[in-house]
């Protein structure tokens, strides 16, 4: 599994819509069959950051995503939203997917 985080610094007055701003290229993403996980967070210290939480299936389909029409556009579209250059970390790891959490189980009710 690919997995990868990537962190944009938005300009402040792209800051409140940038959700609704990147909301095509995320369903198009998201339908994507190689797609595991395609997610975006506020920042809670700094509300001019988001993070896109993405994980895909090989690397056959982190290329898909990269080589799509959708991804093509989104970078082009970006650079005028982001405040700075987005940060990133990206593993390749030996998983298929997303594993239950041993330590933590909800209460019975």
């Amino acid at each position: 599994m690919i997995f990868i985080v990537v962190r944009h610094p938005v300009r402040p007055e792209y800051a409140e819509e940038f959700p609704r701003l990147v909301e095509e290229f995320t369903a198009a993403s998201r339908a994507e069959p190689g797609t595991i996980s395609f997610e975006w967070s506020r920042s809670t210290d700094d509300p001019g950051v988001y993070f896109l939480v993405e994980a895909f299936r090989d690397t056959a389909a982190g290329k898909a995503h990269v080589d799509s029409d959708h991804f093509k556009s989104a970078i082009a579209r970006m650079p005028g939203l982001l405040a700075a250059p987005p940060e990133i970390v990206y593993a390749d790891l030996p998983v298929d997917g997303w594993s239950r959490m041993a330590e933590l189980q909800p209460s019975g009710e």
